[in-house]
């Protein structure tokens, strides 16, 4: 397989790597080379992963790992995961493609532990970078386990994440673990306005804040809407116990 560092461009020590063209290039080795890749990618959210499947459906097989055990409170993040999931499988069923999908477990108390310290920085912050590298190292080390050639993240297409600091998390985890980061700004080539055409076309359910317990008391948020709005949609669902059982278990495939 091959490593996208290749196409990292190293003449200026201090020029900004454009992450976006790195992919592109890698992508025209794929096709070249006539090869298609095996990818695990990482989704904060349904949203987030639209145009990203879109995009990287035609040269590649695809699996979405739903692992964010910053998402409160539980049934918030239940609900996500049904809208994911049910994403993914209309998805499928309009563009006759097989995208499949993994939920890790729930924990919470492994986000509190990672940002102690920094509850108080605001979003963009520490904290964000401490719970990119988090979930960044869960993709890796299920990439690496399930045999899958690449790890990323759909992060990447939110204006609001830092993209500089998901990519260079993503390298050292390539080291560390020593399975492929495929690198990305999703956001680029008109991808963040085409994600929310597609939240449209498909009905999707856009959360007003990205799950963090801190960021969200620090926007205001109502938690008790929040846990009421969730209960009631997860409880018309018709896979709610399914995947509740999921919570302390996690899944391989879906």
């Amino acid at each position: 397989m091959i490593d996208s560092k290749n196409f990292i461009n190293t003449r200026h020590k201090n020029q900004k790597i454009n992450y976006d063209n790195v992919l592109k290039e890698l992508i025209k080795e794929w096709k070249k080379q006539e090869i298609r890749p095996k990818l695990l990618i990482h989704s904060c959210c349904a949203p987030c992963s639209t145009y990203v499947l879109e995009y990287l459906t035609e040269v590649s097989d695809l699996t979405i790992f739903f692992s964010n055990s910053n998402i409160h409170p539980k049934e918030e993040y239940i609900k996500r995961m049904l809208v994911q999931k049910d994403f993914i499988d209309e998805f499928n069923k309009r563009n006759n493609s097989k995208i499949k999908f993994i939920a890790d477990e729930y924990n919470p108390n492994k986000f509190i532990k990672a940002v102690k310290g920094y509850e108080d920085e605001r979003e963009g912050g520490e904290r964000c970078h401490i719970c990119y590298e988090m979930r960044l190292d869960s993709a890796a080390k299920k990439a690496f386990k399930l045999g899958y050639d690449y790890f990323a993240s759909a992060l990447t297409l939110s204006p609001k994440k830092n993209a500089q600091v998901i990519n260079e998390s993503g390298y050292e985890l390539q080291e560390k673990i020593e399975v492929f980061y495929l690198p990305s700004d999703f956001k680029k080539n008109n991808g963040y306005n085409r994600s929310i055409e597609m939240c449209e076309d498909y009905n999707i359910y856009r959360q007003c804040y990205c799950g963090c317990v801190f960021a969200a008391k620090d926007q205001g948020i109502d938690f008790k809407e929040v846990n009421q709005n969730a209960k009631e949609y997860n409880l018309k669902h018709k896979n709610y116990e399914k995947y509740k059982s999921l919570l302390k278990t996690g899944s391989e495939l879906l």
